[in-house]
């Protein structure tokens, strides 16, 4: 069998090459795609083809892609958490210098200055006085948000002797054990706003945090506090910023997200969304996303979806497999089971795994599944999308 992958955006090779020739047909004009591969590129008001069983962002965020209406269709939306972690970390840290340091301001006067040699030399020791910053250690950095990023920039801030205070109220286990002992876990967000020197935002845009920092957080935090924002501009309500900084309630803003009303303003810095532009990160990505797509097309696993739990069972030799997405609701197994013992058919394994209001249950079962049961578990109340493998 030959799946078909369409890409919306470009992706690295070192992505593409886990999806070979003769198994997989990949490319921008691909008919009736299995799975659709992106990085940037919107969905939203895009209607996608039937076929599609799968869809993966080459990226952390996906809010460029409507999860909620292909949850209802069973279709599972990948992402790759963690694999551009070390790109952001980096800039983060850089951001963090450039506020402390004015580095930014500085460098544009520098790049103003005309004359000669000594002329030059006394308008640099008369303007340096402006850009006075201040050093890192001994500083407290608050860290909202302790996924693979946020952890790793708490720890590279441990590494600069600053103080780190960090909050998450849903930090993973795993993320916890790589978190730095060093790193101070604050349960109020409220008191990490008033204690830190600099604030960085390190969750995802969801309904939950759109609007996370706005004027009563900003009005918590130390009228020398800068705040660094690369996650999603909307995380932070921008009017708010603008006017902690022109009262002076706020040292200064480092975020990813330009705007118009941003733009040329002081005590702001803005990069044009570099967070993850490395060739390293592009290519963490790619590689994790279509690991991601070849698993749940050829054997039904799922790992790192935004909507469907993650499942991996153990593929039982001589098998027919089921793979089966549904609403969570109680006696699906139970009627998946019913079908196939009236059919004759031996379970050899089962796996069943929910999440919020959506479940996913892999069937292996011994023997031909003939596509009449297939249809049947379809017609089930509450099953999204069934298919045989």
């Amino acid at each position: 069998m030959t799946y078909r992958i369409k890409t919306l955006n470009a992706i690295s090779r070192v992505g593409l090459n886990r999806l070979p020739e003769g198994d997989y047909e990949v490319g921008g004009d691909v008919e009736h795609p299995d799975a659709l591969l992106l990085r940037s590129a919107s969905l939203h008001g895009v209607e996608i083809p039937g076929s599609v069983l799968a869809v993966a962002r080459a990226g952390a965020g996906t809010n460029n892609i409507p999860v909620a209406e292909y949850s209802a269709r069973g279709i599972p939306v990948f992402n790759t958490p963690g694999a551009n972690a070390n790109a952001v970390k980096e800039l983060v840290v850089a951001a963090i210098f450039l506020a402390a340091r004015n580095i930014v301001p500085a460098a544009a006067f520098a790049h103003r200055l005309d004359g000669d040699a000594e002329s030059m030399d006394k308008a640099v020791e008369a303007g340096k006085k402006q850009f006075v910053g201040f050093e890192l250690p001994g500083r407290t950095l608050g860290v909202i948000g302790l996924g693979a990023i946020g952890v790793e920039v708490a720890n590279a801030a441990i590494g600069l002797g600053m103080k780190v205070l960090g909050y998450d109220p849903a930090i993973t286990v795993e993320h916890a054990w790589n978190l730095s002992s060093k790193v101070e876990r604050v349960t109020n967000l409220d008191g990490l706003l008033k204690r830190a020197d600099i604030v960085t935002v390190h969750v995802p845009l969801v309904e939950a945090t759109r609007g996370l920092i706005g004027a009563g957080q900003l009005a918590l935090m130390r009228k020398s506090a800068v705040l660094v924002n690369f996650s999603r501009g909307p995380i932070v309500v921008q009017d708010a910023v603008i006017d902690a900084l022109e009262s002076g309630a706020l040292r200064g803003y480092v975020c990813d997200f330009p705007s118009p009303e941003l733009n040329k303003r002081d005590k702001v810095v803005t990069l044009p969304h570099l967070g993850a532009s490395t060739n390293e990160a592009e290519e963490n990505c790619a590689y994790m996303a279509a690991e991601e797509l070849k698993g749940y097309l050829e054997q039904g696993t799922i790992a790192n979806s935004v909507n469907f739990p993650n499942a991996e069972l153990p593929r039982s030799e001589g098998t027919s497999r089921l793979a089966i997405a549904n609403s969570n609701v109680p006696n699906m197994v139970g009627q998946i089971s019913t079908l196939l013992a009236e059919a004759g058919l031996n379970i050899a394994d089962l796996l069943n795994k929910s999440r919020g209001e959506l479940a996913y249950t892999l069937v292996d079962v011994e023997g031909q599944v003939p596509d009449s049961l297939v249809d049947e578990i379809r017609a089930i109340g509450g099953v999204l999308s069934a298919r045989l493998i």
